[in-house]
């Protein structure tokens, strides 16, 4: 699968539900859905693992060739002063149960562009 940002982000908003975090709603789907996104974007593609403290909590992102990757900033309605603060899976995973990746995972794929 080719790393297209706009086509990940496309498939990710129709792939989001109820099921891949609380915190969903029709008005804000990306509301939430930043550990279980980042967990499955690193899993695909790799690279960095990433968090800015904001007072709601922690909110966890992706860098991918050098450059940062956040496909749930939707869910705020200010612009965030990113930290960029290195973090890992584990952490990342104490904000997403395994159901709601798997969850994930399987909705993606019937989203994700089809290559050639």
């Amino acid at each position: 699968m080719n790393f297209d940002p706009d086509d990940l982000q496309r498939a990710l908003s129709k792939a989001w539900s109820p099921s891949t975090a609380s915190q969903w709603t029709a008005n804000n789907p990306a509301a939430g859905q930043c550990n279980v996104t980042s967990l499955l974007i690193h899993e695909l593609f790799g690279g960095d693992l990433l968090k800015t403290p904001l007072p709601a909590g922690d909110h966890f992102y992706n860098r991918i060739r050098g450059q940062r990757f956040d496909f749930t900033a939707s869910q705020f309605d200010q612009p965030i002063a990113y930290a960029d603060v290195p973090t890992n899976r584990a952490e990342a995973e104490l904000g997403a149960t395994g159901d709601q990746l798997a969850e994930l995972r399987a909705a993606f794929q019937r989203h994700r562009p089809q290559s050639g």
